[in-house]
């Protein structure tokens, strides 16, 4: 049985998670890392991010590879096209959920918790974020679904995506841009509705709570300086 390292508030592990829902598989076990935010996980993994594909030991890293090759091993239901054109688009709304919004909203999140923001990265990322919605709202189903007319691993890729605009974006002083951009805000409501999407939300939701309890607490600060010292003691 192959194992799936996740994480309720990882945008790219909630990708998979999708699919793995979407696509009915059974035999993938979903666990969060012991090891996760220490040295040791990065020994093992190298990239130091969620998620990995543990298959009997062979550990593979990226949600998009990992998608991939659940595509492939899981072939039915298809979550590509049913054309070589079909499927490029699906790729095309995918990449734009992952590397054009998610991947900025990523690396602007940790302002939402600075002391004192660094308004030239807000700026720069958020920008982006409000330009790349604007493009996905060209490019995005209108009939509840990005692509296709059902769920396929575009939908993996903005569900998590857009949950990071509407949730953390706010959060940095910028408004959400979703409500602004028609096709976008129409696929936003409909796809929160299917069951796959709205489950894959529900573990991301509980994420953000218990992210925001531990900044309340105090504790998330100890926990990354622990984090931070303990590689810095294993790479010096």
């Amino acid at each position: 049985m192959m194992k799936l390292y996740s994480g309720d508030l990882s945008p790219y592990s909630a990708r998979v998670r999708m699919q793995i829902y979407a696509k009915g598989i059974t035999d993938i076990t979903l666990e969060r890392p012991a090891t996760f935010g220490t040295p040791q996980f990065r020994r093992d993994h190298p990239i130091g991010r969620i998620p990995v594909l543990d298959i009997d030991g062979d550990m593979m890293p990226e949600s998009e590879v990992i998608a991939e090759y659940l595509e492939e091993i899981y072939s039915t239901p298809s979550m590509l096209g049913a054309n070589p054109r079909e499927t490029a688009h699906i790729r095309t709304v995918a990449r734009i959920g992952d590397i054009y919004i998610m991947n900025n909203m990523f690396m602007l999140s940790p302002q939402s918790r600075a002391a004192t923001r660094n308004d030239g990265i807000v700026e720069l990322l958020g920008g982006q974020v409000v330009r790349n919605i604007k493009a996905l709202d060209k490019l995005i189903g209108t009939d509840g679904f990005a692509c296709c007319g059902r769920v396929t691993m575009a939908d993996c890729a903005l569900v998590p995506a857009l949950f990071l605009v509407e949730n953390v974006l706010p959060s940095v002083g910028l408004d959400n841009p979703i409500p602004a951009n028609p096709n976008v805000a129409a696929y936003w409501a409909a796809i929160q509705t299917n069951a796959y999407a709205a489950k894959t939300l529900v573990e991301l939701h509980r994420g953000l709570e218990e992210r925001r309890e531990l900044i309340r607490s105090g504790a998330f600060e100890k926990m990354m300086a622990a984090a931070k010292a303990a590689m810095e003691a294993a790479e010096g």
